[in-house]
């Protein structure tokens, strides 16, 4: 097995914030390969997330943030299963987050699912003109208005979004670390934007 330096954790710890056994772990599993064990720690979150799913989220905090021009305001409820954990500094963390990340993205909604769909057959058509318009063949306008709305999604959707702290993540791998390193089911339930002349 692959002698794994103290350094070597310490940056993966760095760019994943996972706790230091879970990061040897990874690191040893990965042979040393630092972009291996950040895909060997996401699909831990995304395993531990799909284990918790069926939890209920009865517990939780409102966060707010204001920005600095006084302009900008966000309210976001996010809960998780015990007390315990909505108390922990990582999770009060998280909920500020997710608040500055609303504050800055001014995302649609939480969920794909969530996006209404008036919404989406707006966008769907606007691209389907664009297309168009461009002189594109009708039999590859679906295939291109997909792309588009991939795109769509990820600039929109909160938990697709790239999270404006570390872009190299989404919302949703946030999220995934945190439902590890808790090992609770954790929920971003819903928010309030708020934006003066708006």
């Amino acid at each position: 097995m692959a002698q794994i330096s103290i350094d070597l954790i310490k940056q993966l710890r760095e760019r994943t914030a996972a706790g230091f056994s879970d990061c040897k772990k990874a690191l040893e599993e990965a042979g040393g390969d630092i972009e291996k064990a950040i895909d060997i720690l996401r699909k831990k979150g995304l395993a531990i997330a799909a284990k918790r799913a069926g939890k209920a989220t009865t517990e939780g905090v409102v966060a707010a943030y204001i920005h600095s021009n006084k302009k900008i305001g966000v309210l976001v409820e996010v809960n998780c299963e015990t007390d315990f954990v909505a108390r922990t500094e990582e999770f009060q963390q998280f909920a500020h987050d997710i608040a500055m990340q609303i504050a800055a993205t001014n995302p649609i909604a939480v969920t794909r699912e969530e996006v209404p769909q008036e919404v989406i057959e707006r966008e769907k058509k606007i691209y389907e003109e664009q297309v168009r318009e461009s002189g594109k063949p009708e039999n590859v306008i679906p295939k291109i208005v997909e792309g588009k709305m991939e795109k769509f999604y990820k600039e929109n959707v909160l938990l697709e979004q790239a999270f404006i702290k570390n872009p190299e993540i989404t919302i949703q791998d946030l999220l995934n670390e945190l439902i590890a390193k808790t090992g609770e089911k954790i929920v971003i339930k819903r928010f309030a934007r708020f934006q003066i002349g708006e």
